[in-house]
């Protein structure tokens, strides 16, 4: 088999070097790229004769999955596969597999940090004081005795709810199904909109399908409390951009912490969070920790393994 990783994974040249040779051991043939495109054209040349490639965030549109008719395999070194054609991958026969689980330690305690810092204003306070200023225009919150919304109890939210329940809040959540998991950290599980409305701060872990999409809306920040503050470390378009915006700009909720957008950074200038004061931003890097990345290249070594034995595991298409 010839395996292409056609993006950088983020681990470093000797874990990339591991993973080639022990599938080089076995026969194959792996093919290492070590430089980014979104390019349609170059994605198809660098899958060209592939009969499995790997890749974790770049578009991989239905004219890229059409041109390549000899690929039998997508390994996605990603939780999300929104960026894939997934109906033409399905059509022509390609399984796909995510690395499921691969960052949810990390999103978790991103999230978490960015509750502390809206409760705290730790981003706001370091270049106040290195600029000689003081406390006196500041005051934060404690976390302890809040109202936390968790929206999606899938891996991530079960791990954002087990590290805040040693915070001494009450933990409400919203999702499809409840997880007996999220009781043991008490967990109260009720309807998205009694979670808006009684919440202090929400934080949302869904995945981005047509459910989701544009999930919370002007309807749905018009249920929280002036008081309350959203964070989004899931995907962009779960959040209407534009309400939020309007929302934070007058002031009809109090803050927001975003690690994902309607397009990846770098954002373009006029993007009306940047000139918003109440609104923590980061380009998109929950996910992206060195133990994560060695956590998400073993799973897609052993993705490509079980699809070689003709059992794939962590399948979406």
């Amino acid at each position: 088999m010839n395996i292409h990783v056609i993006e950088p994974l983020g681990v470093s040249e000797t874990a990339m070097i591991q993973f080639q040779s022990r599938f080089t051991t076995m026969g194959h043939s792996v093919t290492v790229y070590q430089d980014r495109t979104e390019d349609a054209n170059n994605i198809i040349k660098r899958c060209s004769g592939a009969d499995i490639a790997v890749i974790a965030n770049i578009p991989f549109p239905e004219v890229v999955v059409n041109a390549l008719p000899g690929l039998k395999m997508l390994a996605v070194a990603f939780t999300g596969t929104d960026h894939i054609a997934i109906d033409a991958c399905r059509k022509n026969g390609i399984t796909v597999c995510n690395a499921s689980g691969y960052s949810s330690i990390s999103v978790a305690e991103l999230t978490v940090g960015f509750i502390i810092d809206l409760m705290r204003n730790i981003t706001k306070l370091d270049p106040t004081t290195r600029i000689g200023g003081t406390r006196s225009a500041f005051h934060g919150f404690d976390i302890a005795g809040k109202t936390i919304g968790i929206v999606g109890t899938g891996d991530i939210g079960l791990r954002v709810a087990k590290i805040l329940s040693s915070f001494d809040v009450k933990l409400l959540a919203y999702s499809r199904s409840e997880k007996e998991e999220a009781h043991n950290y008490g967990v109260q599980y009720t309807s998205l909109d009694t979670l808006l409305k009684e919440s202090d701060i929400i934080t949302l872990h869904v995945p981005l399908s047509g459910e989701t999409r544009g999930l919370i809306d002007s309807g749905k920040i018009n249920l929280m409390k002036k008081s309350a503050c959203i964070v989004n470390c899931a995907r962009g378009p779960v959040i209407r951009s534009e309400d939020l915006a309007v929302a934070l700009r007058e002031k009809r909720i109090a803050g927001a912490a975003l690690d994902v957008f309607d397009t990846e950074p770098p954002l373009p200038s006029d993007n009306p969070f940047l000139s918003l004061d109440n609104v923590i931003l980061t380009p998109h890097i929950a996910f992206a920790t060195e133990e994560a990345f060695v956590r998400r290249l073993n799973i897609i070594e052993n993705n490509i393994n079980a699809f070689l034995e003709g059992k794939p595991v962590h399948v979406i298409a």
